[in-house]
């Protein structure tokens, strides 16, 4: 097949949220701006709720992400935190070919979960 695939934005922020999600110790996202809270607030999630995408303007056809995480209490955070990024660089690269020059995780909060 001949052609180009285009990834958008958001569909990668979904893949990377999603992936983020089965890292072990991972209880959450929290929502990553305005739009995510309000859509939160009127019931409305969607996949890539606390992640945010955009180019990398050091880096050509290359992205950052930033992922606002919640994690469970009694987990090792550096751990949680370097598995989420071994998982989402795996993500983005296989399931969207397309590279992440950095991935950024927030840790906002802790949970029993």
């Amino acid at each position: 097949m001949k052609g180009n695939i285009t990834v958008t934005e958001g569909a990668l922020a979904a893949i990377v949220a999603l992936a983020a999600h089965e890292v072990p110790g991972v209880v959450g996202m929290s929502p990553a701006g305005i739009r995510d809270s309000i859509s939160r607030i009127l019931g409305k999630t969607e996949a890539s709720e606390g992640v945010v995408v955009k180019p990398d303007p050091a880096a050509p056809g290359k992205y950052v992400a930033d992922l606002y995480v919640v994690v469970a209490f009694g987990s090792r955070i550096p751990a949680v935190v370097d598995n989420i990024g071994e998982r989402v660089h795996w993500a983005a690269k296989s399931l969207a070919g397309t590279e992440l020059s950095a991935v950024r995780v927030h840790v906002v909060g802790v949970s029993r979960g």
